[in-house]
């Protein structure tokens, strides 16, 4: 009876146990992530005399590819992209252009081939073959980065031409290519021995040439690959004071594998009219593709040919507005007038053209009285303008008022400005002057006392258009702020240069402030409290904005510099920094907190 409970006893743990791992389930492992490995390919991977067009490689798992278009790629370039499909643990390539004879191939994967499910990629694999008697063997390596701000450039193509002709670039595909990584890198493989000019290019349409409007950058020395055979020690410690073994081994060494090239935009534009418009019929505008250096010649051709404009310009002359005063001109349905500007032809030289435009304005309708609607309206719409007032001022600005119409006068007379003491009101003395050329553009100065009140009362018609038309009152409270409320920072340049243009930048690099070193230090004021960057660019032809590269005429971009720290200003407070921007460690480099990346496609 004893054995027998015994026995059943036993039977029931057992069933407990098993009920228990039931409900328990599958612990599982740990989540695969090692990449795909090659177990084996055809032909096999380096092979030479291999003409064939049609490659497999078989892997030891199941593979999909990822993004194939923007990660693979052939070089020498390919006319037509290949075809490239993963069939369970097969990736098979066929190339389309026919194969060069004495040639080596590379096909570069990039992060294409990745496992089926965990999608873990293979990096970077690479596959090379030889349709003549051997491999090239030779390489070079280096880092793009962004001319303007040295973010890493990702995705860019990088290639060797064996022509030295700096037109090579226009008409020759590249010889050997690469394209950049998330960090900016990239390696050219499998060159020949020889010597060669190096380009990046962000090659729009994909045909590795040069076109204007993409973005390029070159190399000024012509590049030889080398390489070497250079001894290595390998230290093992058996603890931190005791060595236990030194290593000495042979590693081959490819040369250059440090260089570095900027990438920019030229900002030479086809230049020509791009549109007329006169949507007012007090004024009518043109647009250009491309900034100018002179003003068009305007000639009238049904109207006064004195008649006189008040153009209002945008910075680069691109966008011009043409103020008619003359109320026997702007009445005229039509305007007929030519435009004489220096166009570009194909080949971006400027010539003289001229073009011939009818501005047209819609006639307005008649009311019962025999005044059109339009002059109805204008005779009881006020001028209106705006201004840049709030209930908190900085002590430094100006009050600045613009205008929808140019103006013909204003009253100073009709304008009052007030200090604020307790319950005490008192005028104050200001200048007001026109900030523009053509009248559109009033600012209002006056010496700010910091923490102090004013009010700004403005009566009607104070403000005159050249057409009539007046302004209504305006009343507004302010006050100044405290010099409290402000900061400044002084950089002094250990190695002084006339040509350095030195620039406070935000977090996103958004310039606050700039101006041109001085020998004493350049003292930025009125700054907010916060956290601040330096950039600076030498400005060699001192214009004082950071010019692009040329590519035709062989000039590179203006050096950009990054002050290695971040600065943090405190209200009421002055920060000095001295800026050694000459030390070479600090070349091509930016605050970590700056860099902006580009996810590997």
């Amino acid at each position: 009876m004893r054995l027998y409970q015994i026995f059943l006893f036993t039977i029931l743990i057992f069933a407990a146990g098993s009920c228990a791992n039931r409900a328990a389930g599958p612990t599982g492992g740990p989540k695969d992530s090692i990449p795909p490995v090659v177990v084996r390919s055809s032909p096999i991977n380096g092979a030479v005399n291999f003409k064939k067009k049609d490659i497999q490689v078989y892997f030891n798992e199941n593979i999909t590819l990822d993004k194939v278009s923007e990660n693979v790629v052939v070089s020498p370039p390919q006319k037509t992209q290949p075809i490239v499909r993963a069939n369970a643990k097969v990736l098979s390539v066929s190339l389309q252009d026919e194969l060069q004879d004495s040639t080596t191939y590379s096909i570069l994967f990039g992060n294409a081939i990745v496992d089926l499910n965990e999608r873990n990629p293979l990096e970077n694999y690479v596959f090379s073959f030889a349709t003549g008697d051997e491999i090239d063997s030779l390489q070079i390596a280096g880092r793009l980065l962004n001319a303007e701000n040295l973010d890493p450039m990702s995705g860019v193509f990088v290639g060797i031409h064996d022509n030295l002709n700096d037109t090579a670039i226009l008409g020759d595909q590249f010889k050997r290519i690469a394209k950049t990584d998330s960090e900016g890198k990239f390696t050219i493989q499998n060159i020949k021995n020889g010597q060669y000019k190096l380009y990046a290019l962000s090659d729009l349409n994909r045909d590795f040439k040069y076109q204007p409007g993409e973005s390029v950058a070159f190399y000024d020395s012509i590049i030889i690959p080398e390489v070497r055979l250079e001894q290595r020690i390998d230290t093992i410690w058996s603890d931190s004071v005791t060595v236990d073994t030194i290593h000495m081994f042979s590693q081959t060494v490819f040369t250059p594998d440090d260089i570095l090239i900027k990438l920019f935009k030229e900002t030479k534009k086809r230049q020509y009219l791009v549109k007329s418009e006169r949507t007012d019929s007090k004024y009518f505008q043109l647009f250009f593709n491309d900034k100018q250096d002179i003003l068009p010649q305007i000639t009238p051709l049904n109207f006064d040919v004195d008649t006189r404009f008040l153009v209002q310009k945008s910075g680069q002359l691109d966008s011009l507005t043409y103020w008619i005063p003359d109320a026997a001109v702007y009445n005229q349905d039509t305007l007929t007038l030519t435009v004489e500007y220096l166009k570009t032809d194909s080949l971006f030289n400027y010539v003289s053209t001229v073009d011939t435009l009818n501005l047209f304005q819609r006639k307005p309708r008649q009311t019962s009285r025999g005044k059109s609607e339009e002059e109805v309206v204008e005779e009881q719409k006020p001028l209106n303008f705006k201004n840049n007032l709030s209930s908190s001022f900085d002590f430094y600005r100006d009050i600045v008022f613009s205008f929808e119409e140019p103006l013909d006068s204003f009253c100073v007379g009709k304008i009052h400005l007030f200090h604020k003491v307790d319950t005490i009101t008192e005028p104050v003395e200001f200048t007001c002057l026109y900030k523009d050329s053509i009248g559109r553009i009033l600012g209002l100065s006056h010496a700010w006392k910091p923490e102090e009140s004013y009010e700004l009362n403005i009566d009607s018609a104070a403000f005159v258009s050249i057409y009539g038309r007046v302004s209504n009152q305006l009343k507004s409270s302010f006050k100044i702020k405290s010099l409290e409320d402000y900061s400044t920072l002084k950089i002094t340049l250990q190695n002084y240069d006339p040509n350095a243009y030195i620039q406070v930048i935000d977090s996103k690099e958004q310039v606050i402030q700039s101006k041109r070193a001085e020998q004493q230090g350049a003292v930025f004021q009125y700054l907010r409290p916060g956290e601040y960057f330096l950039r600076m660019f030498i400005d060699a032809n001192q214009n004082d904005k950071w010019d692009t590269g040329d590519l035709e005429r062989r000039i590179q971009p203006e050096e950009v510099i990054y002050f290695s720290k971040k600065l943090s200003l405190r209200a009421n407070w002055e920060l000095e920094e001295t800026w050694n921007h000459t030390d070479p460690s600090f070349y091509n480099k930016k605050p970590e907190e700056l860099i902006k990346t580009t996810k590997k496609r």
